[in-house]
């Protein structure tokens, strides 16, 4: 079986979604269902008891996802000396060719959130900055261009 890569932030928040699921998302789903049914009438012709069912379904299988990713992970952390880029690592780039700087931290698959500017190490970005150090210069290729990038500071 795959052994998930989290975080202890990454592991953290799933743990706390899948608490929400299980108390609170689980039992408002139910009482929907419940409701649509008792409304009477056709269920096959029911719009509402078939929107609670998808999300019933959803709900569920999140639930199982996650309960799946809990049962095989390994935390994992950056390096606290800042030497060089692990998962969990914050790490300050320059782009050599516009001379801008961005902050990006190294999460695992599971917690990546590109509008946060947490980038999975199994992307372009993300994989070329794994264990490198500060001062080195890394190319990747992204499905627009090549970027030269250099790194300037990890945390």
């Amino acid at each position: 079986m795959k052994q998930h890569r989290l975080t202890k932030e990454g592991y953290n928040i799933l743990k706390k979604e899948l608490d929400d699921l299980v108390k609170n998302k689980r039992k408002e789903v139910a009482a929907r269902l419940k409701d649509a049914k008792n409304s009477g009438g056709d269920l096959s012709e029911n719009s509402e008891y078939e929107y609670a069912k998808n999300e019933q379904a959803f709900v569920e299988g999140r639930i199982a996802q996650i309960n799946e990713i809990m049962d095989n992970h390994v935390i994992v952390d950056g390096n606290s000396s800042g030497n060089q880029v692990k998962i969990g690592s914050t790490v300050v780039v320059k782009d050599l060719d516009t001379g801008k700087k961005k902050k990006f931290k190294v999460v695992s698959s599971i917690e990546c959130d590109p509008e946060k500017n947490k980038i999975s190490d199994e992307s372009p970005i993300g994989g070329s900055l794994l264990e490198k150090k500060v001062g080195d210069e890394i190319t990747v290729k992204t499905p627009h261009k090549k970027k030269r990038l250099k790194i300037v500071e990890i945390k």
